[in-house]
């Protein structure tokens, strides 16, 4: 394991080597508006993998986690009264971008805490199986639901325009998530792997349904870990 700084530095180079060519193709080659979202949805999705693979401590990784959120946020603000913000930007809405990484970041921290800080570091696969199976299930579900979603889903607790399709992509983007994490970061048996995938995924489906003004990035993981707790715990009294 390496040190801790040198963990902080490969956690903001990876997200500047894989934002950076993003932030370029948004300005020059016009990438779709909900194609770039998604693309800085998965980089902070998988910015989940420096943070528990490179830092020796779970509060120096929480502590970074804290530190992009200081530094990005005053950025962003400087940076939505420029020309050159609003050819990258993705917001459907003034300070969207800043107030979701907010939310992400702090998901985050709560996540390494509890499943690192709290539990011991046999736990943190948990953090990382809950931030995936939220960012790949939602980014499925827009991505399906705004492509070809036709069946609205009406219910007067539901914010915004939400499909069966695009209901459904998540469902099945979280389970496959949860089961090839399981099997490769737990090297856990299949049949628990789909066992536990089976039993999250709709609560992560139906978390996302209902979560607005962009709290998705906080429910969804969050219910997806704690979902999955007692669950690893049996299996672990079990020995499987």
């Amino acid at each position: 394991m390496l040190p801790d700084w040198i963990g902080m530095g490969c956690y903001f180079g990876f997200l500047i080597a894989l934002g950076l060519p993003v932030i370029l193709l948004k300005a020059y080659v016009k990438l779709p508006f909900e194609i770039t979202r998604k693309l800085y949805h998965l980089l902070i999705t998988l910015s989940i993998f420096p943070l528990v693979k490179c830092f020796t401590t779970w509060y120096m990784a929480v502590l970074t986690v804290f530190l992009l959120a200081a530094i990005a946020y005053p950025a962003l603000v400087l940076a939505e009264k420029t020309a050159w913000f609003q050819r990258i930007a993705v917001e459907r809405k003034g300070g969207e971008f800043r107030s979701s990484l907010l939310i992400v970041q702090g998901a985050m921290a709560v996540l390494l805490f509890v499943f690192w800080g709290l539990l011991g570091e046999s736990w943190k696969f948990i953090a990382v199986v809950a931030v995936l199976a939220w960012g790949l299930g939602d980014a499925a579900a827009a991505l399906v639901g705004k492509s070809i979603g036709r069946r609205r889903i009406q219910h007067p607790r539901i914010q915004g325009t939400k499909t069966y399709e695009g209901t459904f992509a998540m469902y099945i983007t979280a389970g496959l998530t949860i089961f090839i994490t399981l099997l490769v970061e737990v090297n856990q048996p299949w049949l628990a792997s789909l066992t536990v995938a089976a039993l999250v995924a709709p609560i992560c489906a139906l978390v996302e349904l209902f979560s607005s003004r962009g709290m998705d990035t906080l429910t969804v993981p969050l219910s997806a870990a704690f979902a999955m707790l007692p669950l690893m715990s049996l299996f672990a009294y079990l020995g499987i």
